[in-house]
């Protein structure tokens, strides 16, 4: 393995004895990951159904290897069902170590694709708020995605600039991921051109990001809120270093323990200039020592602060609150009306003829780049209303009253992933019509609309099954 000499001199330095047994690593296979969404399917649930022999990630709850050489997930319908999310095993660490508590308003400062957002979200289990944020605007469109294939509705996706969004979000989240921008050391076994991307930008160019990235996130968490930092990286200037900056810049954050794991490696307090003893309470995980890539944690709490503004905060709370009391449309109450569940007319939102219902206590948002905010029901289209793909994905069975449950091995199920119209005169009567929640073995894959026995397909274009 050619690694570029600086890396090799610094690794070295790092890991002393160990670095023999680092460099053997990389002769080893890859190991492949799926992380149960646990607001649909239990982890003990999924593995009774799993079409694939899985082996437990030790230290996730529901995290599972399994072999990607010989299987493919991602052409399963249940990863079109949003069961399970495709991720490398360190990689599910982050958000398993935030403790997020039904309620809480969370967010994801640097979210895309989703790994760690679907994560912090299923847990959330549709209360509270998940606020996903990613600079490019390419990046966060593919962040919306995997977030409503996974069901999840409490949500604001966004693409901007982390400072920006602090005038709305000034000491406002009870808990903030970071998954900082890196240099990339750990990917270099999974991903052979992580080398040549470290070459062009390597650590003294992201530690710059990652400061004001992490002192953007402190000023957005209320005091008593707790900041998960992560990289993928083992260099010092971008970890234990970027913590030790936070610490001076803001000293009433405090390093806390995470749940361990006996493969875990505590931080290198010696890498910094203050020699500070918190830091070993930082995690760092290596390749040679378990089974997964390379990682960086530092779980964060922040104590009291000089800095609120509670009552503006409640003003454009109130405000955003009062943003639709008017009668809604006949045809919106009418499909309402058979879902079992309830639905606060005060958070319905109507634009352009799109409906949205909007998470408890948003901001105003005026001047914020935002894909998404809260739930897209459907769209109101010459008095009637069509339900959309991302409201399908966040129902249960129960609680709509016209299903067309297929088992997985019809082969109906991937036709209509693929766009196609299905006869379903099996499972329904002449009589029968409207529109109808396609699922598979008891999950939800989209809307249909029935009439004379077929079904027309309603499943979004964007998302259909690829033929390989």
């Amino acid at each position: 393995m050619n690694l570029p000499e600086a890396f090799e001199i610094k690794m070295k330095k790092l890991l002393g004895d160990g670095y023999e047994d680092y460099l053997k690593c990389f002769d080893e296979p890859r190991h492949f990951g799926l992380r149960v969404n646990t607001s649909k399917i239990s982890a003990e649930n999924f593995v009774k159904i799993s079409p694939w022999p899985l082996k437990k990630v030790p230290w996730i709850h529901n995290g599972f290897y399994y072999d990607g050489e010989k299987y493919q997930p991602a052409k399963h319908p249940y990863y079109f069902a949003g069961l399970y999310y495709l991720q490398e095993p360190s990689a599910m660490t982050p958000a398993d170590r935030l403790p997020v508590d039904p309620g809480d308003k969370v967010l994801d400062v640097c979210a895309a694709p989703g790994g760690k957002a679907t994560e912090l979200g299923a847990r959330l289990n549709g209360t509270g708020l998940l606020a996903a944020n990613d600079l490019s605007n390419s990046r966060a469109k593919g962040l919306l995605k995997n977030i409503e294939l996974m069901g999840i509705g409490n949500v604001l996706v966004l693409s901007e600039e982390p400072g920006k969004l602090i005038p709305y979000f000034a000491e406002y989240f009870d808990k903030i991921l970071i998954d900082a921008p890196c240099s990339g050391e750990g990917m270099f076994r999974k991903d052979r051109k992580m080398i040549r991307a470290w070459e062009e930008h390597g650590p003294e160019y992201f530690s710059k990001i990652q400061r004001s990235i992490i002192t953007q996130a402190a000023q957005m968490l209320k005091p008593g809120g707790m900041i998960l930092y992560s990289t993928c990286t083992f260099s010092p200037e971008e970890n234990e270093q970027t913590i030790e900056y936070l610490l001076e810049q803001y000293p009433e954050f405090d390093v806390c323990e995470m749940d361990g794991y006996e493969g875990f490696s505590q931080g290198i307090p010696e890498v910094t200039v203050s020699a500070d003893e918190r830091l070993k309470r930082t995690v760092r995980i290596f390749p040679h020592r378990m089974n997964g890539e390379g990682h960086f944690l530092a779980l964060l709490k922040k104590g009291s602060s000089k800095n609120t503004d509670d009552n503006s905060r409640r003003k454009s709370e109130d405000a955003a609150a009062k943003r639709n009391r008017k009668k809604l449309p006949g045809e919106l109450e009418e499909f309402l009306s058979d879902i079992k569940r309830e639905f606060d007319p005060e958070r319905i939102d109507i634009r352009s003829d799109k409906v949205y219902y909007m998470p408890e206590g948003l901001p105003a948002l005026n001047g914020v780049r935002f894909l998404r905010t809260g739930l897209l029901l459907g769209e109101l289209k010459k008095k009637r209303f069509e339900p959309s793909q991302a409201f399908a994905m966040n129902l249960k069975k129960d609680e709509y009253p016209r299903i067309l449950d297929l088992p997985v091995s019809d082969e109906r199920v991937v036709k209509y992933l693929k766009g196609e119209t299905l006869d379903v005169e099996d499972l329904v009567s002449a009589k029968d019509k409207g529109w109808y929640l396609v699922c598979t073995d008891g999950f939800p894959l989209g809307f249909g609309k029935l009439a004379g026995q077929v079904l027309k397909n309603k499943y979004l274009p964007g998302w259909r099954w690829q033929s390989a």
